[in-house]
């Protein structure tokens, strides 16, 4: 049986968790060593220094491709991108995937639920979706079109 790709990641307060890979990304990953040549240390991203990249330098690195990117992309102009905020928007986008929170923690790496449990508050479909579970079948969602003759009888004068 073969293993499954993996990479080993140092969080906050020098937690380390090993996360999973997807194949396509482990053989991007790959070929970006290739590209990066044997360096003294072990990390992935380095500085121009070849030394292990620091918070800041990668903030930089986002920040100078988020500006990039907002010339082609207007939605973009005028808001800022951080690394919690990637984190944060992949964190949902797993949420909404799995729909295991459990799942989530243990990718973000929290020690306790009670703090990844804020991504359930995140999404306003699903909380749609749970109060649309406890509705009578007749009050579902779905389009409302007025009659023709409610909307002329709000048009008439007085």
């Amino acid at each position: 049986m073969q293993r499954t790709p993996s990479i080993r990641v140092l969080g906050k307060g020098r937690k380390q968790r090993c996360l999973p890979l997807w194949k396509e990304t482990a053989a991007d990953l790959r070929a970006w060593l290739a590209v990066r040549g044997t360096l003294p240390v072990p990390e992935l991203f380095v500085n121009a220094n070849a030394a292990a990249m620091t918070r800041a330098g990668f903030e930089y690195i986002l920040d100078k491709h988020a500006c990039a990117a907002a010339k082609n992309c207007p939605s973009l102009r005028g808001r800022s991108v951080s690394p919690h905020q990637l984190r944060h928007s992949c964190a949902v986008i797993m949420l909404q995937a799995t729909r295991d929170i459990r799942k989530v923690a243990l990718w973000l790496g929290h020690a306790d639920i009670r703090t990844t449990e804020m991504y359930l508050r995140v999404d306003p479909s699903e909380k749609l979706e749970a109060v649309e579970a406890l509705l009578p079948l007749g009050l579902r969602r779905g389009r409302f079109k007025a009659p023709d003759a409610l909307i002329a009888s709000l048009f008439e004068p007085e």
